[in-house]
């Protein structure tokens, strides 16, 4: 009998997710013009350790979504689609070395290493942008986006979220943390 990767899903487990992709590809066909469900599932079947990490999206509340296609690279686009940051990424600080510059009250991770962990990248500024006309996301929240070496060499990093209809992007130290604010990842398949 073949011991399973910890990076790899049951069978149960993988088909139960499949079925959950299905539903909410089928159910936000607007995200995914001209994708056809089928293929995209084929790819997902033929790739197990980017189907864990899709799960871990879904088990972290991101909602993972098909946004696109790479004609180039001849890969699919998911994002974390939940309508606000996902709940099990949030309350963390930027990065490792904000984690370790804090000597009291630490938050229990840091976006950029979670990220890693889990196989996804977190978004950047323009593809969060680009993400927002898709819908109306984190009208409650914010979400860290990946913060340029110039920003972040200076102790900052940025977050963006929707208020007033317009999406904005702001500035905090990178070792700040807060309840409402997570951050949100694509994966490519």
């Amino acid at each position: 009998m073949k011991k399973r990767n910890e990076k790899e899903l049951s069978p149960e487990q993988g088909e139960e997710l499949l079925r959950t992709l299905k539903a909410r590809f089928k159910k936000n066909m607007s995200r995914h013009k001209g994708l056809e469900w089928a293929t995209v599932q084929s790819k997902l079947k033929a790739t197990t350790e980017k189907l864990w990490s899709l799960n871990e999206m879904e088990r972290t509340g991101g909602e993972p979504d098909v946004v696109g296609y790479d004609k180039k690279t001849r890969e699919y686009i998911f994002y974390d689609c939940s309508a606000e940051s996902p709940t099990g990424r949030r309350s963390f600080c930027y990065d490792r070395e904000a984690l370790e510059s804090r000597k009291e009250n630490k938050p229990k991770n840091s976006a950029i290493d979670m990220a890693a962990v889990i196989g996804i990248e977190i978004l950047t500024e323009e593809q969060y942008r680009e993400f927002q006309k898709l819908g109306n996301f984190d009208l409650k929240t914010s979400s860290w986006v990946k913060t340029p070496a110039e920003i972040r060499e200076l102790g900052g990093a940025i977050f963006c979220d929707r208020r007033y209809n317009h999406v904005f992007t702001y500035h905090n130290g990178a070792e700040s943390y807060y309840a409402a604010r997570g951050f949100r990842c694509l994966l490519r398949v």
